[in-house]
């Protein structure tokens, strides 16, 4: 077993500085001497070793799982160790939770090439001695970009069950040698997704990852999306119940439309205590001064708001429970020219995929606000003559950007500040919409105040540039490519009938 100065000697801002018979505590007293620079590295060396080693992990949790398989019954490596299921084996042999070590597990078999599989029966020498080639799955890309630590292990799991599987074609009348290049031309359009999504992940959080998987998976197949839409919906239920101190609890499984409207309504009341925009009129100032010096907690100000909305029912207080934002649900459809309207739409915040069914039931209820973008995402154009962004140009800087593009943040767009790339005063900036950027509080305060710009010549890719001059691109969240068509679904006709 290697010891703590083995280990620490794979980190090269460490390696020498720890003697041997060294431990955590001299490596903490050591690095408390350090600058912050070299902290850092540190944290970027010990976190490239940790993937490295997690590959490890992940491969052996492959073979575990492939070796534990319910048709082997006790005989099975799981088994034959006194666990159930080669999750539980992992889990009891790492330390780490249930869903981590389903994870690593679920990671380790997707690794595995089918050739490696029937290895198991064939044993290791005949598997080594064939050299068949096999077709590559439609998640190569994740495979190639793990073992390339361009993925961590979560990144790779959140992908590919966010994409889930590609439809089985409908063949009708197709010949064989039909059927099988459409399938092939299926998959390639996974693949493509999948490919589109690492190179986001750098910029994205795990759940943002899996979210965008799964609207692009969506707006891949929007029959399956529709399927989806409806067993979700099935599955809703609300239930209470009494906990053993006798006070009654509750627990519900909400279908697609019931949670975008409960996180918004949520979203509407508590922002100010999550980190929402600022606000310029002074009654809302007071109002968010307020509630962020309420003494309730959040989880009691929610549920003091749901039981409020229950007992005012469909004629709740706007003012009084949401201040001036009332809560509401805003979902985005693209219609090209000749007004054809996409099978699927997404919401606004966080990019939800909602069937077009559901779209025509808000359309009945409260309308639509039509909004023309052109490539370079200009809705609106209002100079100088407004000094803030309009509502209808904000409604559009949350199309195109779809919440707080600083690299890795995942704030959505109800969250965000409309901020002007060409400074109002010293550039003489223009409030239009190809000059404006969404971000964040946070963000939007560090970026004035800890010397970051954002900047952007012509029409070309908006660029952070940082305190020390570098830059880096703010890419677009990759699934508004697949919903403002700038990346092309499988065929129509290779779609299952509805």
């Amino acid at each position: 077993m290697a010891t703590f100065t083995d280990v620490a000697a794979l980190i090269p801002t460490l390696r020498g500085q720890l003697i041997d018979g060294g431990d955590a505590d001299r490596a903490r007293a050591w690095m408390m001497l350090m600058s912050d620079a070299d902290v850092v590295r540190v944290l970027e060396e010990t976190a490239a070793l940790v993937q490295q080693v997690e590959q490890i992990q992940v491969a052996a949790a492959g073979v575990i799982a492939l070796r534990s398989k319910r048709e082997q019954g006790h005989s099975g490596l799981s088994a034959s160790r006194g666990h159930r299921s080669a999750a539980a084996f992992v889990q009891d042999v790492t330390g780490s939770t249930k869903s981590d070590a389903a994870r690593k597990v679920r990671v380790g078999e997707a690794l595995l090439d089918d050739d490696a599989a029937a290895s198991q029966q064939e044993g290791p020498a005949d598997a080594l001695q064939d050299e068949r080639p096999s077709a590559a799955p439609w998640y190569q890309p994740l495979r190639d970009a793990l073992r390339d630590n361009c993925l961590t292990s979560a990144q790779f799991d959140a992908i590919r069950r966010g994409l889930g599987e590609p439809f089985e074609v409908d063949g009708g009348e197709l010949a064989a040698a039909e059927l099988v290049q459409a399938q092939r031309e299926v998959c390639d359009a996974w693949a493509q997704a999948a490919e589109q999504l690492i190179g986001e992940a750098s910029e994205r959080t795990v759940e943002e990852l899996w979210q965008q998987a799964r609207t692009i998976r969506d707006l891949l197949d929007p029959t399956g999306a529709e399927d989806r839409f409806l067993e979700r919906f099935e599955k809703r239920s609300f239930r209470t119940y009494r906990g053993q101190d006798g006070q009654k609890r509750a627990s519900m499984v909400l279908d697609d439309d019931g949670d975008l409207f409960l996180e918004t309504m949520l979203a509407s009341a508590l922002r100010p205590r999550r980190g929402g925009p600022r606000f310029v009129d002074s009654d809302e100032k007071e109002q968010a001064r307020s509630l962020a010096d309420d003494p309730r907690t959040n989880d009691q100000l929610a549920y003091d708001l749901l039981m409020d909305v229950l007992r005012a029912g469909a004629l709740a207080d706007a003012e009084s429970v949401f201040g001036t934002r009332q809560a509401g649900v805003r979902l985005v459809q693209t219609v090209d020219a000749d007004g054809n309207r996409a099978p699927v739409a997404h919401s606004e915040d966080n990019l939800i995929s909602v069937p077009a069914a559901a779209v025509d039931q808000r359309l009945c209820e409260s309308g639509f606000v039509p909004l023309t973008i052109d490539a370079c995402g200009k809705p609106l154009d209002v100079g100088r003559e407004h000094r803030l962004f309009t509502p209808r140009q904000r409604i559009a800087l949350a199309i195109r950007d779809g919440g707080c593009r600083w690299r890795g943040c995942d704030r959505p767009a109800s969250y965000c500040e409309a901020h002007h790339i060409d400074e109002w005063a010293r550039d003489l900036g223009r409030t239009d919409i190809d000059r404006g950027i969404l971000l964040c509080r946070y963000h939007h305060m560090t970026l004035h105040h800890g010397g970051w710009r954002i900047i952007r010549e012509g029409d070309g890719d908006l660029m952070l540039q940082y305190p020390s001059g570098e830059r880096s691109a703010l890419r677009a969240r990759t699934v508004l490519t697949y919903a403002f068509g700038d990346i092309d679904p499988p065929p129509k006709r290779f779609r299952p009938a509805a």
